[in-house]
């Protein structure tokens, strides 16, 4: 099925005998394999008598060697799925597999991706991208203080760089344009963060999505944001070049090196927000983040601290 997709990416017509025969397959195959590209991908094929079937929008799907050329300087191995359950659950898997860091996994589609909080990740088809970066972490858990963030720092000027307007931060792990969210973060560890783990960097970006009913938050997309559609093997590639460069400043210095940046670009900071850990909400003001990435909030005139993977932070409707 995927075989006829790349046939039909570059959106132009082609005729059902012709695309028989470039498959080895009868015609009434071809429409069979056609009807279930519409119905599993969600694509949409014109087909007009006497020209044959093409794609609404021309199709360009990941490619390792393009990813390649356009990221000399990070240059990861690059495994690149059609469809998969999720980008992080593949990395996971091949990190139990021994597979030698880092190496980068992505997918044209996941049909379980994951959000923070257990949260489903809207995933069609080639549309967006869905990216796990897995690296090999020693040196204890200096080397993992405030790490997300840095990520969502590198995704924000990735979008930045090929020019989508207005990208900011919001603690922990989202990436904003204004209210609504355009990519998010999620990180997952396997071994002793104290001496010798893996960490798996995962990445959601909205990238040329213009509908959906199965988010359940306000969102956008690159697409949406700049009025145009982007490759996306170009934006994997300068998110690998970003990440590579910020990756290498919080190895040699650490995140209290990145702080003040990251702080800069915080949307909410300022605001006042309510802090929701479980059935427990805490009000407070943003003051910042510490030296090592925590949330520091103004509660009733003292400043607190709080850090943890299950909080969740809302501006609150005074703010």
């Amino acid at each position: 099925m995927l075989t006829l997709l790349k046939l039909l990416k570059d959106g132009r017509f082609h005729s059902g005998q012709a695309l028989g025969a470039a498959l080895g397959i009868s015609r009434s195959a071809v429409w069979k394999q056609l009807q279930h590209l519409e119905a599993e991908l969600g694509l949409s094929i014109h087909k007009v008598r006497g020209r044959g079937y093409q794609l609404a929008a021309p199709l360009t799907l990941l490619d390792p060697a393009e990813i390649g050329r356009l990221s000399p300087t990070s240059n990861w191995p690059v495994l690149v799925f059609d469809s998969i359950d999720s980008t992080n659950a593949e990395a996971l898997r091949a990190i139990e597999r021994h597979q030698a860091a880092p190496f980068l996994v992505l997918a044209e589609r996941q049909t379980a991706g994951r959000g923070r909080r257990g949260r489903k990740w809207v995933s069609p088809f080639a549309e967006n991208v869905y990216y796990s970066l897995v690296l090999r972490v020693e040196g204890g858990m200096r080397q993992l203080e405030g790490l997300s963030l840095v990520v969502g720092l590198a995704v924000m000027q990735a979008l930045r760089e090929l020019g989508v307007p207005g990208v900011g931060l919001k603690w922990p792990n989202d990436v904003l344009v204004g209210q609504k969210k355009i990519a998010g973060i999620l990180l997952e560890l396997v071994g002793d963060p104290a001496d010798v783990c893996h960490v798996v960097l995962g990445v959601g970006i909205n990238v040329n999505m213009q509908m959906t009913d199965e988010v359940d938050q306000q969102w956008t997309s690159m697409r949406l944001e700049s009025g145009k559609a982007f490759d996306r093997n170009r934006l994997v590639a300068a998110l690998g070049e970003m990440l590579h460069r910020y990756l290498a400043r919080h190895q040699a210095d650490g995140f209290s090196a990145i702080q003040a940046e990251w702080e800069q670009h915080h949307l909410w900071q300022g605001r006042a927000v309510s802090l929701i850990a479980g059935a427990n909400q805490i009000d407070g003001e943003v003051l910042g983040i510490d030296s090592q990435g925590a949330l520091r909030l103004k509660v009733g005139g003292v400043e607190k601290v709080f850090s943890g993977g299950e909080l969740s932070l809302r501006l609150r409707h005074d703010s």
